[in-house]
């Protein structure tokens, strides 16, 4: 595996390193050695997966609050999707600033999003299925989310016709709310 810090610190892209015969490859996608190694969160308590019927279907942005905070391990199994994740952390060089990556079932990049990191993506192709690997299970009270579209987030998100999203994430607080009740949790 082959980890590249973002200039968001903390968070990475994984490329993996395939070994190759003549049925194929093999890679490893998950290694707790080497994220201790580095210093990242190295817990797995839950996987999960989310299917994406349709091209442009937004999910996001998602964070869980302290102290339920979760890491996420990030991968494209089907289809096409660009990943963004927002840096919440208070006192951070990169406090509210984002950062995009494309994750597809072609590249097989992952994503490793720390805690306190707004998640959320765009799919790029019909059928586009998404891997999840959380450091603690998911606890639907402490679930918070920042609008997709802020203005003072400013993120680029791919133009598509159409942006099927569930109703919860169309009605996120704008940022200023979010940041409000982030300062009394850290």
């Amino acid at each position: 595996m082959i980890l590249t810090e973002t200039r968001l610190g903390g968070a990475y892209v994984i490329d993996l390193e395939p070994y190759e015969d003549e049925r194929g490859f093999f890679a490893r996608t998950w290694d707790a050695e080497l994220f201790a190694s580095r210093g990242l969160d190295a817990r797995a308590s839950q996987a999960s997966i989310a299917y994406n019927e349709r091209l442009g279907t937004l999910r996001g942005l998602h964070y869980q609050l302290p102290p339920f905070a979760e890491t996420k391990l990030v991968r494209c199994t089907q289809g096409a999707l660009w990943d963004v994740i927002v840096d919440l952390r208070a006192g951070s060089d990169t406090f509210l600033e984002w950062e995009a990556v494309e994750l597809s079932a072609a590249n097989r990049r992952m994503l490793y999003v720390p805690e306190l990191f707004a998640h959320g993506y765009q799919t790029l192709a019909e059928a586009t299925e998404v891997w999840y690997q959380m450091s603690v299970p998911y606890n639907p009270d402490a679930g918070r989310g920042l609008r997709w579209d802020d203005p003072s987030l400013g993120i680029d998100w791919p133009s598509v016709n159409v942006r099927v999203m569930s109703e919860r994430d169309r009605s996120w607080p704008e940022l200023g709310e979010a940041v409000a009740e982030l300062g009394d949790h850290q």
